[in-house]
């Protein structure tokens, strides 16, 4: 018997920068978990994996990340994902100082 799908959002990591970014329902990539698009059928979520991957100009490393229903959209769901949406670990920076970079083109 199949296990059933858990809601996912595509992730990667800016191709220049380094952040950890998430893709919108726009095909815009945000560094806000929560304007990311929850995904909840596995075939949508395979493709939009590979609409994502595809922007090899923008982003490094797509993977599908569970992800759940929050009070603001989109909340990680695994101890990882929830430290990614944090930032860097090594210094504050970015996110850990209230400063997000405005959206790439």
């Amino acid at each position: 018997m199949s296990r059933k799908f858990t809601p996912k959002v595509v992730t990667a990591n800016d191709l220049l920068v380094g952040d950890v970014v998430y893709l919108t329902a726009t095909n815009e990539w945000t560094r806000d978990h929560a304007k990311a698009e929850l995904i909840e059928d596995e075939a949508h979520a395979q493709l939009r994996l590979l609409e994502g991957a595809g922007q090899k100009n923008i982003i490094v490393g797509a993977y599908l990340a569970d992800a759940r229903l929050g009070e603001n959209g989109p909340e990680p769901v695994h101890f990882r994902e929830v430290f990614r949406t944090r930032g860097p670990s090594n210094y504050a920076m970015g996110k850990q100082v209230g400063e997000l970079p405005g959206p790439r083109s």
